[in-house]
């Protein structure tokens, strides 16, 4: 069974606060930047769960007259104070790191820190598992952008492990503050990634190609199997995303002869078959003549499907 969204995010910030405890402690015992700078991280786990929580919630309202299309950008929002959230703790954990390296310190309790670090990150892959799996069903970017910022989380305590290794083996207290910086200059790639994602959702980005191909081929198979689908003609289709909604505005171009009723009847069948094939799809369909173009088209503004 798959949970909503609001319940992983709960979930989620549950385990912020379990792995800030976990690290904490671990770079506590330790003295190593390279656990201090992945605690910090934590932190950023956990006002991130939070501001998804508290946008997902709002995504979930019904469309009204002020939001005729409803709130599901507001995910986008989530994901893109994710990323800027990620690119501050990186610039900390750089500023913290740099103080480090000139001037190294030893570490401390290695065996009982690598233990909580390896145990919060077994927490924080668990549930970065079910966020992405979770994302893709309810096709929500709040929950794939907490999935990855976890996962970035997951790879880094690994870099930080070995490299606190490195240095027990080597006596090179210099490599754990230089590891630091590493994980800080990774989580700011991610950082911007996401910030990236976001700007494009809000933006109004085109569907993916393989859901527009979707889209494509329902709509060649509509035309096959009617009597009269060899009279119909689709063009100017604009597409556009928004959280877990998807919109489609197209032509449907038929014969001037037919009745409206006949043609409206038409259409309904073809929204209906297009919504069954993208879950999520909300279709606009104006009916024009066939020896009729729109205004757009006319003005050199034509999108071929």
């Amino acid at each position: 069974m798959t949970l909503t969204p609001k319940t992983l995010l709960r979930v989620s910030v549950a385990v912020a606060l379990i792995t800030i405890v976990l690290k904490g402690l671990a770079g506590y015992l330790t003295n190593s930047m390279g656990l201090i700078s992945d605690a910090m991280e934590s932190f950023v786990n956990l006002a991130s769960a939070m501001f998804a929580l508290a946008m997902v919630t709002i995504a979930e309202r019904p469309a009204d007259d002020d939001h005729p299309y409803g709130h599901h950008k507001a995910e986008y929002f989530s994901s893109g104070f994710e990323g800027i959230l990620i690119v501050g703790a990186a610039i900390a954990i750089l500023w913290v790191s740099i103080q480090r390296l000139l001037s190294p310190q030893p570490l401390e309790q290695l065996g009982w820190g690598l233990a909580l670090s390896v145990l919060s990150s077994g927490f924080n892959a668990g549930l970065a598992f079910m966020l992405f799996r979770a994302a893709r069903t309810h096709r929500s970017i709040a929950l794939e952008a907490d999935g990855r910022h976890l996962m970035t989380d997951v790879w880094t305590s690994a870099a930080v492990v070995v490299g606190i290794v490195g240095v027990q083996l080597s006596g090179w207290l210099w490599l754990d503050p230089l590891l630091a910086i590493g994980v800080a200059l990774n989580i700011v790639r991610e950082g911007v990634k996401l910030v990236w994602r976001s700007s494009q959702g809000l933006m109004d980005e085109a569907l993916d190609p393989e859901t527009l191909a979707t889209v494509r081929a329902t709509l060649d198979a509509f035309a096959a199997r009617m009597p009269e689908g060899t009279r119909l003609r689709f063009d100017d289709m604009v597409t556009r995303s928004a959280g877990q909604r998807r919109f489609a505005d197209l032509h449907m171009h038929v014969p001037g002869d037919w009745t409206l009723q006949h043609a409206a009847n038409m259409r309904d069948q073809l929204e209906q078959a297009l919504m069954d094939a993208v879950p999520g799809l909300r279709v606009t369909i104006q009916l024009l003549p066939l020896t009729m173009e729109a205004r757009a088209t006319q003005a050199g503004e034509h999108h071929a499907l």
